[in-house]
């Protein structure tokens, strides 16, 4: 009977070899090679996040810590520093911001209402209604998305003018009541309703009006919300239309008060320009930090499809 001589096996790193088991006896498959750096990759992108979000953050944190510190310590980034609400006191006093947010609130109101009530029957029509020459009229009512309202200044001032409504809140709010972007984003929306509920709704004997408000106006509640949210932080924020069109303290809004208040020559320093700038603004912040979640949920579910 012959010896055999007995040859170990070559050695194979653990999931390196196709087939190889792990100790639980199940085989495991090779380990891809763009996932051999992950964790460094990964520990890489945390810290970029990081520091996009604190570059990001900083001009925010340097406003609360003025508004709420003593003038001299405007550059003088003390942890001891002591806490103040004189520069707030003093802003709130130096201006009529009371008219200015009385204002503000009554125009991204007005503008908003209209833009439910203009939008949502505009929408309908082009997403479950038949006539001739629908995709041609969307189509134009698309193109008021590629033109910027700055080119429509001049115009829009003298159609005011016309109608003798220059330094009203209606003048600021009138260029903005039918917004394109408003219907196409309602219009992908009720095109996802199910055609079942619409016919559904048709064989109950509702009109079309019943129809729109009862089935598509309920479904797009998180659309509604999305772009709710949108219009009134971009009307709460613009400053240029209403710059042009108001002359009075009874129409500006925050951005043309705080504009002409930052730009006066009466010794008002940086603290409390700072403090009023984040006053104007403390709104939209305490709404994004309360709504942030369903805005965010708002737009995944609408989406544009």
């Amino acid at each position: 009977m012959s010896a055999t001589t007995f040859v170990p096996p070559p050695f194979v790193e653990p999931g390196q070899e196709e087939g190889a088991r792990s100790p639980t006896g199940f085989s495991r498959e090779p380990i891809p090679p763009w996932r051999a750096g992950r964790p460094a990759t990964r520990t890489l992108e945390i810290v970029g996040a990081w520091m996009l979000g604190i570059l990001w953050v900083s001009p925010l944190l340097y406003a609360v810590w003025t508004a709420f510190h003593p003038a001299g310590y405007a550059v003088n980034f003390d942890l001891f520093a002591p806490l103040t609400l004189h520069n707030l006191v003093l802003a709130w006093q130096a201006a009529p911001f009371p008219r200015y947010f009385f204002n503000t609130t009554i125009l991204v109101t007005f503008i908003l209402v209209a833009q439910f009530v203009l939008c949502t029957p505009a929408a309908f029509a082009f997403a479950r209604m038949e006539f001739r020459g629908r995709d041609t009229v969307f189509a134009i009512v698309l193109l008021q998305l590629m033109i910027m309202p700055e080119v429509l200044l001049v115009g829009n001032y003298r159609t005011l003018a016309q109608l003798g409504l220059v330094d009203t809140i209606v003048a600021i709010a009138l260029p903005y009541l039918g917004s394109a972007f408003g219907i196409f984003l309602l219009r992908q929306t009720f095109r996802t309703v199910p055609q079942e509920l619409d016919d559904a709704a048709r064989l109950e004997g509702c009109s079309v009006l019943g129809r729109m408000l009862r089935v598509y106006v309920p479904l797009a509640k998180p659309t509604y919300i999305a772009y709710g949210l949108v219009s009134v932080s971009y009307h709460w924020n613009n400053f240029l239309w209403p710059l042009v069109i108001t002359n009075s303290v009874s129409t500006r809004p925050l951005t043309v008060g705080l504009s002409v208040f930052a730009s006066t020559d009466q010794g008002i320093d940086w603290s409390i320009i700072t403090a009023a700038t984040l006053m104007t603004s403390a709104p939209l912040l305490v709404a994004f930090l309360l709504f942030q979640r369903q805005f965010v949920q708002s737009f995944m579910r609408a989406g544009i499809r």
